[in-house]
């Protein structure tokens, strides 16, 4: 029995995005640049958001008097969130590892025209007239799951 994928917004959001991805870096090559660059910016925009939450504990600390009419986010929340964005950071530093052996990875470009090939039976463009066709077609059909129920 095969497990149908899950149907909810958020599953629907990834599924979508993850084949986006596919049809837009469909090479190796491709895919290497686009997951050094993804964690990269990850762990920059988290480094940066710890570093202003530091600065901002800090500041509170030393201004004591001032933080009860401005407090906006409590000091336990961004102590919570330091605790939890250093984890992040050694995680990300550890797949940055990971990554790193990956780039050592090169294959010829016959390889990669075969990760075009995968690449569009994996994700055929949504907006190809013989999809369109297709998913026309298919939502015509009175057996179709999403007719069954109407009556």
């Amino acid at each position: 029995m095969t497990e149908e994928p899950c149907q909810c917004s958020d599953c629907q959001r990834f599924y979508k995005e993850h084949d986006r991805l596919i049809r837009e870096f469909p090479t190796f090559k491709q895919q290497q640049e686009l997951n050094w660059a993804s964690i990269q910016s990850f762990r920059t925009l988290c480094t940066k958001v710890t570093d202003e939450l530091q600065t901002q504990l800090s500041e509170r600390e030393s201004n004591e008097d001032n933080i009860l009419k401005e407090k906006h986010i409590s000091d336990t929340d961004i102590t919570e969130a330091l605790d939890e964005l250093e984890s992040v950071n050694a995680y990300l530093y550890s797949i940055e590892a990971l990554m790193e052996k990956i780039f050592e990875t090169k294959i010829s470009n016959k390889i990669e025209s075969k990760f075009k090939e995968i690449s569009n039976e994996l994700a055929p463009d949504p907006l190809n007239m013989d999809r369109l066709i297709l998913n026309r077609l298919f939502h015509q059909t009175p057996d179709s799951p999403d007719k069954k129920n109407i009556n």
